[in-house]
């Protein structure tokens, strides 16, 4: 271990830890109360919600991953940066409508909204299954980064036990300031996460290129490297890769905001018109994100050794490149920014369960804090499930099920998207849509060992999410002109039209 850079590390760490506990005085409230502990109280502005749906959605694994893919595979890393900008004039029309609806009648989940909007308790519990299940490994995989990160800065020098330790207490602190102080905890910390990380990465972007010789000379080495690996790749797209690097960028951006805690972050929002801010700036970390991929051209370039696990290119990248000081400061960075989408994960999760599974089949008679003491105590055991899965389970498989996880999550989309704006789709149609799109996506996952999220259909390889999501659409469409023309009941609408234009201040429905 290097003393300056632990310390460092371990001084930040301490810093945020304190923040994380001190944010439940940030607007008092009866933190029993799911709408307060889950939601912050609906109350975020601008400013706050921008630093926590950018820390909820840039996490320490996209830091980790994103250049890890660029170190191996050249330009096809790049996909996640027209995804998270392609998606933002969609959630800016859309999630309008959705947070309306939500505010209006008090719904906490999309669950929720779906079972008022169809009558469904079916689809209700589908969505709810699909998102814990999309959202365990999701949290998992936020290790990944935490790991890379303490066995560069020397803990893996004690053994895998003490990688192990470290992490435990690291997830042990984020579930009692989690437990404590609900969505404000991440708020909080994001603001410190975010801070870090754009330091961070302007100062790699910066600092590394001058020091290399300059981005020309980056990206000739880095494409010589790629070309001579055993698997050639490239710093530019090969065409064979034109259909599966779209259908991949368009499928990760529709689902990107459909994963519970995004939902969760954005219905904390305390008016449409934050959403529609947020919808313009958060762009800004999609140049972050840009930058952040480059490292991985960088790496290749410095002659970073990762020894076979290319998630270490970025941490020993900056161990070579960087004073041991600013080493200590980027790892905690990349540390806190697992912290952030873990707690807000199994907050999502701990609201869902509550809500939509708990109330629903086991305690009907509920009362609003006995439900908001299940999902505080369910995003414990979340955490605690996911660093148990993490640690029990070799990091690959976690990649499979996040993998799966957005093919998953895609399946959703009709039912939330298309209730927004029609009742003509059935019921009963979209949960059968829904169970052939999960169905056909894990198939096709499956086919090629879990190996790959892209699938041949009649020689075109595209993302299996939308392969499954496009046999959804089809189901639907098809089982619900015939639902209707049969005149098989649809169920009660629970909204109003005027519910989908809801403004702060107008009256309001709460739900208990």
């Amino acid at each position: 271990m290097n003393a300056t850079a632990v310390i460092v590390f371990l001084i930040l760490f301490v810093i945020v830890t304190l923040i994380g506990f001190y944010s439940s005085r940030w607007h008092k409230a009866d933190m029993s109360v799911i709408e307060e502990w889950g939601l912050a109280g609906r109350r975020l502005g601008t400013l706050l919600s921008w630093f926590l749906i950018g820390g909820d959605l840039y996490t320490a694994y996209t830091f980790i991953a994103v250049p890890a893919l660029a170190f191996g595979a050249g330009a096809l890393a790049f996909f996640a940066v027209p995804y998270t900008i392609v998606i933002y004039p969609f959630i800016f029309v859309v999630f309008p409508r959705f947070w309306s609806v939500a505010k209006a009648k008090g719904y906490i989940t999309a669950s929720d909204y779906v079972k008022g909007r169809f009558d469904s308790r079916g689809m209700a519990l589908a969505v709810a299954f699909t998102g814990i299940l999309a959202t365990m490994p999701y949290i998992a995989l936020q290790l990944v980064g935490m790991q890379a990160v303490l066995q560069t800065l020397g803990f893996g020098g004690a053994g895998q036990a003490g990688q192990d330790v470290a992490l435990v207490i690291a997830f042990a602190v984020v579930a009692l300031y989690t437990y404590t102080a609900g969505l404000r905890a991440p708020m909080m910390v994001a603001i410190a996460k975010d801070t870090l990380i754009y330091i961070t990465v302007i100062v790699a972007v910066i600092a590394i290129p001058i020091a290399l010789g300059g981005f020309g000379h980056i990206f000739h080495v880095a494409n010589t490297k790629l070309m001579a690996a055993a698997i050639p790749h490239s710093v530019n797209l090969s065409p064979s890769l034109y259909t599966a690097y779209a259908t991949l960028a368009l499928g990760s951006a529709l689902a990107l905001f459909f994963y519970p805690h995004a939902i969760t972050a954005m219905f904390a929002t305390k008016s449409r018109q934050v959403i529609r801010r947020n919808a313009a700036f958060l762009p800004l970390y999609s140049l972050l994100l840009g930058a952040i991929a480059l490292l991985g051209f960088m790496a290749l370039t410095a002659g970073v050794n990762v020894n076979g696990n290319n998630n270490l290119a970025v941490p020993l990248l900056f161990e070579k490149m960087f004073p041991q000081w600013f080493v200590g400061f980027s790892f905690a960075a990349i540390f806190v920014g697992a912290l952030v989408p873990a707690a807000i994960m199994s907050i999502a999760a701990g609201s869902l369960f509550s809500r939509n599974i708990y109330k629903e089949y086991f305690a009907k008679g509920a009362t609003p804090q006995q439900v908001g003491t299940t999902a505080k105590i369910v995003s414990v055991v979340v955490t605690v499930l996911a660093l148990v899965f993490a640690l029990g389970i070799p990091v690959q498989y976690s990649l499979y099920l996040q993998t799966l996880g957005g093919i998953w999550i895609l399946q959703t989309i009709i039912m939330i998207v298309g209730g927004l704006y029609t009742r003509w789709f059935h019921r009963t149609a979209l949960l059968l849509g829904w169970a052939v799109g999960m169905i056909l996506g894990t198939a096709m996952t499956a086919s090629v060992g879990f190996k790959s999220s892209f699938y041949s259909l009649g020689g075109v390889a595209g993302y299996a999410g939308i392969w499954a999501l496009i046999a959804n659409i089809i189901v639907v469409v098809v089982l619900t002109l015939v639902f209707n023309a049969a005149k098989v009941h649809n169920g009660q609408d629970a909204t109003a039209p005027h519910d989908y234009a809801y403004e702060e201040g107008d009256t309001e429905v709460t739900l208990g």
